[in-house]
């Protein structure tokens, strides 16, 4: 199940980051901010039986959006977990009247990158030294006019 972040899910998404994103781990003064302060993000979790497998944070800023963070627990990735947060905030973004979706991604992170290809996401940009250990990103966009949306995959 796919819902709203909260404050209480923040212990188990901060030891994914850090898991994950050892390099460059957002500290939980971010997600706190993305959770209270921020108007434009939205931030959800995939839980399952209790457990937070995942998770994707995105901006909506008038007619376009970005993937701010999106992450899949290590033993539940190779699930669709990352898939069905990308389908949920592409719906969200359509709804919303946007006509594009942004995203970095370290330009090492080859499964990443075929995933997001999987989904319609070109390379648009190299971003130089985008991360704190100096690594690159790609810049990559998606189009999303003419989608519609499925009222189905709402994140209430």
């Amino acid at each position: 199940m796919i819902r709203k972040m909260c404050e209480a899910d923040l212990p188990a998404v901060l030891e994914m980051e850090k898991d994950l994103f050892p390099s460059s781990p957002w500290p939980e003064h971010e997600f706190l901010y993305e959770m209270h302060e921020n108007p434009f993000s939205t931030l959800c979790v995939e839980e399952e039986n209790g457990v937070i497998r995942g998770y994707i944070d995105w901006w909506i800023t008038y007619e376009q959006a970005q993937i701010a963070n999106i992450a899949v627990l290590r033993p539940a990735q190779k699930q669709g977990i990352a898939q069905k947060m990308i389908d949920l905030c592409v719906e969200n973004c359509v709804r919303e009247g946007c006509e594009i979706l942004s995203l970095e991604v370290r330009i090492n992170n080859d499964p990443a990158i075929r995933l997001y290809e999987k989904n319609g996401f070109i390379t648009a940009a190299r971003r130089k030294a985008y991360y704190e250990d100096g690594t690159d990103a790609w810049l990559m966009i998606k189009p999303l006019g003419g989608l519609e949306y499925d009222s189905n995959t709402a994140c209430d």
